[in-house]
């Protein structure tokens, strides 16, 4: 009986090995057959570039961004009530960042101008782009930095000259069709373009709003400040960056192109122009700055939020001992008063200058304010 119970398990143990043998050998094979069938149809498959793979696995990673940045339509105005209602939220964001965040230059602000976006991109692919500058500055002013078109050759001058200014610009995008007619039209506008008339704008005293740039530099000197790199934030066709490329000290000169070739005419000169408006955050590291500059372009017509982050951005990109100079600041004399001079006085900067003149032919009692401010050295 022993004997018969011993040949029996042995029996089972043969039978269980030949049994796992048998599961390896048809395992193996159908391994085998998949990958030979695999490689196969991967062989008759095209293979796709990596570039196109990364440019793919870009736009999913933008288009997930953007998805779930936004706010769920159906539950905005429960969140919004529920916000008001509970005044211990601490989750709330503070309301000057959602206004800020409306109007900041962002990419997600595209979304609200489709119509707009729409038609910048509606091109034909590898051919010239469209002859639409003003519908560029159109998104821009509204929030919406656009992707260059990929697939488009921007537009160039048909035959370029050092030797004539006028044909290095495309004057289809414009009214006028050459220098000399936004010379005899906009005389105030610094198209002319020679260095004499662009040191000659900033080297006359013939009021107290007037800065000099030698006393600009003689300001700096005086107080062991060295100024070797600027902003002219709104500098038009950049005369006060020609006047001091002279004194060698590089400034950039932000401008938009309203009707007129101020980008070219910056470029012209052998200068930077920035192709930013004012409520964007300047593209320039933090404290790298010895002088920001403002001009004409900085007024009371920009809304008082915008206005104060724009303070806040200048401070940001100044360092410590940098001057921001408000050259003829304008406003009405009673908000200057109560609403940009409290304003300005946050900075917490030191008054060098600080010079209010009333406007001629005032009717509603506007003024001018020219003011030289000084960074604090250290915080």
């Amino acid at each position: 009986m022993a004997g018969f119970t011993m040949s029996l398990n042995l029996l089972l143990l043969v039978a269980m090995v030949a049994t796992n043998i048998l599961s390896l050998y048809h395992l193996s094979s159908t391994t085998n057959f998949f990958q030979s069938t695999v490689k196969s149809t991967q062989s008759s498959v095209p293979t796709v570039p990596d570039h196109l793979l990364r440019q793919l696995h870009t736009i999913r990673a933008a288009i997930n961004h953007l998805t779930t940045h936004q706010p769920d339509k159906s539950t905005s105005t429960v969140t919004s009530r529920a916000a008001v209602s509970s005044s211990s939220s601490s989750s709330t964001a503070p309301k000057e960042l959602l206004i800020y965040s409306k109007l900041s230059p962002i990419a997600s602000a595209c979304h609200n101008y489709p119509d707009l976006l729409h038609e910048y991109m509606n091109y034909t692919p590898f051919s010239l782009c469209p002859s639409d500058t003003d519908l560029v500055e159109k998104l821009i002013l509204r929030g919406c930095h656009p992707l260059p078109r990929r697939r488009c050759f921007s537009r160039t001058p048909r035959n370029p000259s050092d030797s004539k200014p006028e044909s290095n610009v495309i004057w289809s995008y414009y009214s006028c069709k050459s220098f000399d007619c936004l010379i005899t039209k906009f005389p105030d506008l610094g198209f002319d373009l020679s260095l004499e008339k662009s040191k000659s704008q900033f080297s006359a005293y013939k009021s107290e709003l007037d800065l000099p740039i030698s006393q600009l530099l003689q300001i700096a000197k005086s107080a062991n400040s060295v100024l070797r790199l600027g902003i002219d934030v709104g500098g038009g066709t950049g005369s006060f960056a020609a006047a001091m490329k002279a004194r060698n000290v590089t400034v950039l000169t932000t401008t938009m192109n309203f009707n007129a070739p101020y980008s070219e005419a910056v470029a012209m000169r052998g200068l930077v122009p920035l192709h930013v408006p004012l409520q964007q955050r300047l593209p320039v590291f933090d404290g790298v700055v010895d002088l920001v500059r403002c001009g004409r372009a900085v007024n009371r017509w920009i809304p008082v939020t915008v206005m104060e982050f724009f303070f806040y951005d200048l401070d940001r990109i100044l360092r410590g001992g940098g001057y921001l100079w408000l050259d003829r600041f304008f406003s009405k004399k009673v908000d200057l008063e109560n609403v940009y001079a409290p304003m300005i006085g946050k900075l917490g900067y030191k008054k060098v200058k600080w010079a209010v003149a009333n406007k001629v032919d005032s009717k509603h009692g506007e003024v001018f304010l020219t003011a030289l401010l000084q960074k604090p050295v250290a915080r």
